[in-house]
């Protein structure tokens, strides 16, 4: 079964097919989330069977909303999904556009909902391999100084966060 999201077609909102939205480069609904622990964040490597940016290290979960869905709802059933981590209640740090070429004839074109969510003591973590080929915690600036330095490791998207938006993102957690 094909998975359709919201995107725009010219000026109206529709579903449309997720692998066609990303061929065509269509402006489209995301969500990304980032789960910390103090000044730690949770990062995933993605798997190898992903159909974009397989094997590249991304923020802890990212997704498209389904038609009609809250993009907070679609955050926490993310977190589950990919990573079997619950009890979670992530908010909202962000809201950015962008576009980016992510390989194999394929074009990200989100306008993305981020959040932070904070980890719990002793939190469990069960990652779906269909999706998740490592994780690792790496604190904030170790991991802005390390996108930088390796950027062929890591999704677009993650450098963009890192590169262009740290403070915005991460702006609370950062003067604190």
């Amino acid at each position: 079964m094909s998975e359709h999201i919201p995107a725009w077609v010219g000026d109206t909102l529709t579903p449309v097919e997720k692998t066609e939205v990303h061929r065509k480069g269509l402006r489209h609904k995301a969500v990304s989330i980032f789960v910390m622990d103090g000044e730690q964040v949770l990062i995933q490597r993605r798997a190898e069977e992903k159909y974009h940016s397989p094997g590249l290290w991304a923020n802890t979960c990212c997704t498209h909303p389904a038609w009609d869905e809250r993009p907070e709802v679609c955050a926490v059933r993310r977190l589950r999904e990919e990573l079997g981590i619950t009890g979670l209640y992530p908010a909202h740090a962000d809201k950015l556009e962008y576009r980016a070429d992510v390989g194999g004839g394929m074009v990200e074109h989100e306008v993305v909902d981020i959040y932070l969510a904070y980890a719990k003591p002793q939190m469990r973590i069960m990652p779906d391999p269909m999706e998740v080929s490592d994780l690792r915690w790496i604190g904030l600036y170790d991991l802005a100084a390390e996108v930088n330095r390796h950027p062929e490791r890591f999704s677009k998207w993650l450098i963009l966060y890192m590169s262009g938006h740290l403070d915005r993102i991460f702006g609370s957690l950062l003067r604190a």
